[in-house]
Formats: C-alpha cells, sequence, structure tokens
C-alpha cells in the first residue's frame, strides 16, 4: 500500500494517523481537514476555554516536533465532498483530488439546529455580536460564544440539557450569568442515565442557582434592533424566556453528505463492522461519525481506541482485529466530575455503594441479575477507576 487519506483533522484522524506510522506504515500519508487549525482538543471548549482558564495553545492535541514525524502532508481548511471509490480518489473543494489506496473517514459530526435556523458556512462564520446565537461544536464556535459572554452580564438561555449545554450552562454560571436551561424531555440525561441517576445530575443546576425548565421545546427565536440581535426564547408552551446570549446544544449529525453516491454504506453514520471497516475493505470509518457494529459512540475515549483497531485493519487490508471495549465517558460540571462507564439497560437498577447522592459524591452500579453492568460516579474519581478495571476485566473472553 503506497497512500492513504485520512479524511478528518481531528482527534479520530491524528490518533489513527499515529497508529498507522507506530504500526509500520511509510507511505504517503495524507490528512486533510476542514478547519485552518492543527487537531485541538474539543473537551475543554465547553469548560476551561470558556471561563477563559485555558488558552488555544493549551488545547493541541500535538506539537511542531511530533507533527513533524508523522511526515504526512496536511490539507487544513479543505472540505471533502466526495469519494470516488472506483477511481481511488478523495475529492476535494477548489475541483481538486488526491488520490488514495486506502481511506480513512475522520470527518465526525456537526451540531444539530433549531428548526429555521439556517446553517453558517465555515468562510463566513457568524458575528456573535450581530445574532447571539451559538452553537458549540469547533474552536471558532468557542471564541465566539467565549466574546459574546465577554460584553457583560448577559441572560443566557441554553437550549438542550445533555453533556455539552450542562457544561456551557456551568461555564456561563461561573462567569456570573443568568443561565436558564431548557429541555424538551422531562428530565435530562435520562438515555444515559436512567431517571434516578439522570435526577441527581440535573440538580446540580439548582445547586449553582441556574433555572432548569423541562418537558417544553422550543417554538422559536425573537429577535430585535437594528442588527436582528435575539432578545428571547419562544417556548412550546407559550411562555418567552428573555435572552441576550442563546447557545444551541441538542445533539449532532454525522458528517457523511460528502459520500452520498459513494458507494459506502450510511445509516445515522458511516457503517462499519467491529473492526471499523466498511464494506470497502480499504475504507474504515472512525470517531463520531463511525457507526461500528451498530453503534455509534461520541466519546473521547472510544474515538482514540478504534483508530488502533482501523490502523491495524486497513494495513492488513480485512478486519484481522476488533473494537471491544468498555463505553466510558466523563464530563465535568459546576466543579463536580461525573463519570460512567459499561452497558446499561433501561431496566438495570442503579444501587449507591459508597457516599451520597445528596452530598453529590458517591459511586453507584447498575445491576442486572446480581450482576454489575455499569458504574457511575460522582466526584469519586479513585472508586470509580478501580470499578471500571473490574468491569472491563469481567468484559474480557475466558481463554484456556
Amino acid at each position: 500500500m503506497r497512500s492513504i487519506t485520512v479524511v478528518g483533522a481531528s482527534l479520530a484522524g491524528l490518533y489513527t494517523a499515529r497508529a498507522l506510522r507506530t504500526q509500520g506504515f511509510d507511505g504517503r500519508l495524507v490528512i486533510v481537514g476542514d478547519e485552518n487549525h492543527q487537531p485541538y482538543d474539543r473537551p475543554p471548549l465547553s469548560k476551561d476555554f470558556l471561563t477563559g482558564a485555558a488558552d488555544q495553545g493549551q488545547l493541541a492535541l500535538t506539537d511542531t516536533d511530533e507533527t513533524a514525524e508523522l511526515y504526512a502532508e496536511w490539507y487544513l481548511g479543505t472540505s471533502a465532498t466526495g469519494l470516488d471509490t472506483a477511481g481511488g480518489a478523495v475529492l476535494l473543494d477548489g475541483d481538486r483530488s488526491l488520490d488514495a489506496d486506502a481511506v480513512v473517514i475522520a470527518t465526525g459530526a456537526s451540531p444539530r439546529l433549531l428548526p429555521g435556523q439556517a446553517p453558517v458556512e465555515p468562510a463566513e462564520p457568524a458575528d456573535p455580536a450581530v445574532t447571539g446565537v451559538h452553537t458549540l461544536r469547533t474552536l471558532d464556535d468557542a471564541q465566539a460564544l467565549r466574546d459574546d459572554l465577554a460584553r457583560g452580564p448577559a441572560q443566557v438561555v441554553v437550549i438542550g440539557g445533555g453533556f455539552i449545554g450542562s457544561e456551557v450552562a456551568s461555564s456561563c454560571s461561573v462567569l456570573g450569568h443568568d443561565v436558564t436551561v431548557v429541555e424538551a424531555a422531562p428530565l435530562p440525561l435520562v438515555p444515559q442515565l436512567g431517571e434516578e441517576m439522570a435526577r441527581v445530575c440535573a440538580g446540580l443546576h439548582a445547586d449553582h442557582g441556574v433555572t432548569l425548565v423541562t418537558g417544553t421545546g422550543v417554538a422559536g427565536l425573537q429577535r430585535g434592533g437594528r442588527e436582528g440581535r435575539v432578545t428571547g426564547v419562544e417556548l412550546s408552551d407559550g411562555r418567552l424566556l428573555p435572552a441576550d446570549v442563546v447557545v444551541v446544544g441538542i445533539g449532532v449529525r454525522p458528517n457523511t453528505g460528502w459520500l452520498e453516491g459513494s458507494g459506502v454504506p450510511l445509516d445515522d453514520g458511516v457503517l462499519c463492522d467491529a473492526g471499523c471497516v466498511t464494506a470497502l475493505p480499504n475504507v474504515v470509518a472512525v470517531g463520531d461519525v463511525a457507526r461500528v457494529d451498530g453503534s455509534r459512540s461520541e466519546h473521547w475515549t472510544s474515538a482514540t481506541e478504534q483508530a488502533t483497531v482501523a490502523a491495524q485493519n486497513i494495513l492488513a487490508g480485512s478486519t484481522v482485529a476488533l473494537h471491544r471495549s468498555l463505553p466510558y465517558f466523563w464530563s465535568d460540571q459546576y466543579g463536580v466530575r461525573i463519570q460512567f462507564a459499561g452497558r446499561r439497560l433501561p431496566t438495570d437498577t442503579p444501587r449507591i455503594v459508597e457516599g451520597s447522592a445528596d452530598d453529590r459524591s458517591f459511586l453507584a452500579c447498575y445491576e442486572r441479575d446480581g450482576e454489575a453492568t455499569a458504574v457511575i460516579a460522582v466526584n469519586r474519581p479513585r472508586p470509580f477507576m478501580r470499578k471500571r478495571r473490574e468491569l472491563m476485566r469481567a468484559m474480557q473472553p475466558v481463554t484456556t
């Protein structure tokens, strides 16, 4: 194999490029990214970067020396527009193309928008001083929101009470803003944590003076003045929430539009087997865009683990390794770290085994037929890691 093109220059793409070199690939390696930035870490965008505790330089996932050691050709600020699987080429904007013997799809995901909310072209970022309506996915998004919040005390409405929305609400609260979180479901995070644990996490908002409005959607946004800046959020139940700044955090959609008509199977992501390999053995997918063995994970750890497996399989030309790991994610909100690992079903019962939910510091296990299936911790990192390791050992195949 002489050339591999990695489409996507974020976490999953970078880690796959590293794995390819580590595993012995010495051919032409090309990395294409639609942002102008070198790879950076996204989790701090809603936390330390937004509050000003971290700057752009602290987000870098690689340094100059390591970048040079990859011996890669970088096409930053460049969008992939198609994949010619028959001709073995990645099509780029500007009527350009790259020949490739194999392709790594690592294009990630984009924020979902409210009905009627126009998408923003990357080349023409929204001016927060004009609209005051933001999504948070990229470094440029975070910088625009940070600049808007720096204008002075504001009434901030966060639409969506998931992890990103909750982290943004936490950061805005730390900065001294008046914050309201709107969640369409009766309770945020139920799909991820179940009702009992979701209720505990939802209580963090009230603990810190943030208003949580649940069970209603958003009917529209009000704008006023010559600039058309947002002035309020209209709820489905008829209420109007005053707003100077609005952050929309209602999930993401995988970036697969450029693959339409390529022959790569798509269904809420790029369909892959358990080794991140698509129906085409020379095309793999990793990270938020990949639906691996029937599920798509939007978590940091999954992206890094998939990279190693995908690199091994693309170099082998077939699926010789599988991605079998224990799902794991974390969230930092209001000075509290929430960690979760495992595979829970809605019928699994959580049981607190250490600490107290009232104190916002505890470890709980989800149980099914007397066996632990998952673990959640709030401000209990060490016992969590021990329990996570136990669950990981339990899922390892028995060898004789």
